[in-house]
C-alpha cells in the first residue's frame, strides 16, 4: 500500500507568517511617517524594521532630554573652568578666590560630552544615510566641529592644561545651534537678510562719515583756551568724533555731545537735529522695517515648509496603509485605507492624548468604508486644534445657608473687597518702611506692621 502524502502545511503557515510580518512592517512604517508629520520632520531616512525602531528610540522624549542635558552640561563648564569668576559675591572687595578645578576634571566631563556627540553623529549617519549626510551642511559642520574639538582636547591634555588658546570653547555654542531647529531657521533668516541690510548699513556709514567731517569743521576750528575744552572733547580728532556720533546715533549720549556746543552758539543745535532726524528717525527705522519684512517673509516660508512636511508625511502613511488593501479578493478594485487598519497604526503612534481621542472620534463617525486620500489628510487637521478649557459649573446646594454663602462670596464685589484689602496692606507696609528707614532692623517696632498685615 502506498502511503498518503502528508498535507503541505509548512509552506502555508510560513506564507501566512510572512504576510503578517509584512503587514506589521507596513503599519510600523505608517506609524513612523505619522510621527514625522506630527513633528514636522523629513521622511528621508531608512525604513527597515531595525532602523525604524532605532529611529523612534532616538527621537523619543527620554533620548532627546538626555541629549539636551549633555548640551547644557558642556555649556555649563564655562562657569567653573579656569579662568573663572564664579564666587559667592560679585563685589571685588569681598570676593574670595575662585575655585580652580584640577587639570583633568573638567576635561573628563568634556570628553564624555564629546563622545556622546560623536555617537549622535554616527546615529544620524546610520539613520539618514551617507547621501543625505553629505547634502546637509549642518551635519558636515557638526562632524568638523567634533574633530576640531577632539584634537584641541588632546593638545590641552598633552600640555597639562597650560595652553593659552582653547579653540573648542569657542565652538561649544554650535552644539546648541545644531540641536535646535528654531535657531537654525533664525540663522538662515539672518543670512538671507544680510544683503538688504548691507545697503542700509552703507547709507548709515556714509551718513556718519559725512556728519563727522562737518562736526570737525564746525567745532574744532578754534584754539583750546580752557573755556571750550569740554566742547572740543568730542570732536578733537577723527576717531573721537566718529565714536561720539556713533553713540549719538542711538541717542544714548545726546546731552553730553550737544550741550557743550549748544552753550557756545544756539545755531549749532541744527547740526544735531539734522543728524538725529536723518539717522535715528529715517535710516534706523528703514533698517528695522527691512529686518521685520525679511523675518515675516521667512516665517511664512517656514510655515509653508512645515505644512508641506506634514502633508508629505501623512500622504506617505496613507500610501503605505493603502498598499495593504490592494489585490484583496473582497476589494479587488478598492483604493483606500480601512479604518481598522488606521486605528491600529494610530494606537502605536506617540502623540497628544486629546489629539488621538479627537482623531478616533472623527474616524468612528466615518463608518466602515475605505478612507480616501483627502479624508485621510483631513483627519490630521485635529492636530492644529486646541482644547478649550471651560470653567466648571457652580455646585448646587439645597441648604439656604450654603446658597447665601455662595452668592455672597461668589459675587464680584467680594473680589473688589479682597483687592482693596491687599492694596491697603501694601500701602501700610510702604508707609511704615519709609517711617522706619532711619532705624536699623533690630530697633524697629514691627507690632503695628504685623497687625496691619493680619487681614491679608
Amino acid at each position: 500500500l502506498r502511503k498518503r502524502p502528508k498535507p503541505v502545511l509548512t509552506n502555508v503557515s510560513s506564507l501566512r507568517a510572512g504576510a503578517k510580518a509584512g503587514q506589521e512592517l507596513c503599519i510600523d512604517q505608517a506609524v513612523v511617517f505619522i510621527e514625522d508629520a506630527i513633528k514636522y520632520r523629513s521622511i528621508n531616512h531608512r525604513m527597515d524594521a531595525s532602523a525604524m525602531w532605532f529611529y523612534r528610540w532616538y527621537y523619543s522624549n527620554s533620548c532627546q532630554r538626555v541629549l539636551s542635558f549633555i548640551i547644557f552640561l558642556i555649556l555649563s563648564l564655562a562657569f567653573v573652568e579656569t579662568p573663572s569668576s564664579l564666587t559667592s559675591s560679585s563685589d571685588v572687595r569681598f570676593r574670595s578666590a575662585a575655585w580652580e578645578p584640577p587639570c583633568g576634571l573638567t576635561e573628563s566631563v568634556e570628553l564624555f560630552c564629546l563622545l556622546v556627540f560623536v555617537a549622535d553623529v554616527f546615529v544620524k549617519g546610520y539613520l539618514f544615510g551617507w547621501y543625505q549626510y553629505r547634502s546637509s551642511p549642518w551635519l558636515l559642520a557638526y562632524l568638523l566641529v567634533l574633530v576640531v574639538s577632539l584634537i584641541d582636547w588632546i593638545v590641552s591634555l598633552s600640555l597639562v592644561c597650560w595652553e593659552t588658546v582653547r579653540i573648542r570653547r569657542l565652538l561649544r555654542p554650535f552644539f546648541l545651534l545644531q540641536n535646535s531647529s528654531m535657531m537654525k531657521k533664525t540663522l538662515k533668516c539672518i543670512r538671507s537678510t544680510l544683503p538688504e541690510m548691507a545697503s542700509v548699513a552703507l547709507l548709515l556709514a556714509l551718513h556718519l562719515c559725512l556728519f563727522t567731517m562737518f562736526g570737525m569743521l564746525l567745532f574744532t576750528g578754534e584754539k583750546d583756551d580752557g573755556l571750550s575744552k569740554e566742547r572740543l572733547t568730542y570732536f578733537r580728532n577723527l576717531p573721537e568724533a566718529l565714536t561720539s556720533l556713533l553713540v549719538l546715533l542711538t541717542t544714548a549720549n545726546n546731552p553730553d555731545v550737544m550741550m557743550p556746543a549748544y552753550s557756545k552758539n544756539r545755531i549749532y543745535c541744527v547740526f544735531f537735529i539734522l543728524f538725529t532726524v536723518i539717522g535715528s528717525l529715517f535710516l534706523m527705522n528703514l533698517l528695522t522695517a527691512i529686518i521685520y519684512n525679511q523675518f515675516r517673509g521667512y516665517l511664512m516660508l517656514s510655515l509653508q515648509t512645515s505644512l508641506f512636511r506634514r502633508r508629505l508625511g501623512t500622504r506617505a502613511a496613507y500610501e503605505v496603509l493603502a498598499s495593504l488593501e490592494e489585490g484583496r479578493e473582497d476589494h479587488p478594485q478598492a483604493v483606500g485605507v480601512k479604518p481598522e487598519t488606521f486605528l491600529r497604526a494610530l494606537q502605536k503612534t506617540h502623540m497628544a492624548t486629546h489629539c488621538k481621542r479627537a482623531i478616533e472620534q472623527k474616524l468612528r463617525s466615518h463608518g466602515d468604508g475605505l478612507l480616501s486620500a483627502d479624508e485621510f489628510q483631513k483627519l490630521f487637521n485635529e492636530l492644529d486644534k486646541r482644547v478649550v478649557k471651560e470653567h466648571p459649573p457652580r455646585p448646587e446646594y439645597r441648604s439656604p445657608f450654603l446658597r447665601s454663602a455662595q452668592f455672597l462670596f461668589g459675587h464680584y464685589y467680594f473680589d473688589y473687597l479682597g483687592n482693596f484689602i491687599a492694596l491697603g496692606n501694601l500701602v501700610s507696609i510702604c508707609v511704615f518702611l519709609v517711617l522706619d528707614s532711619d532705624l536699623i532692623p533690630d530697633d524697629r517696632d514691627d507690632f503695628i506692621l504685623g497687625v496691619s498685615r493680619t487681614p491679608l
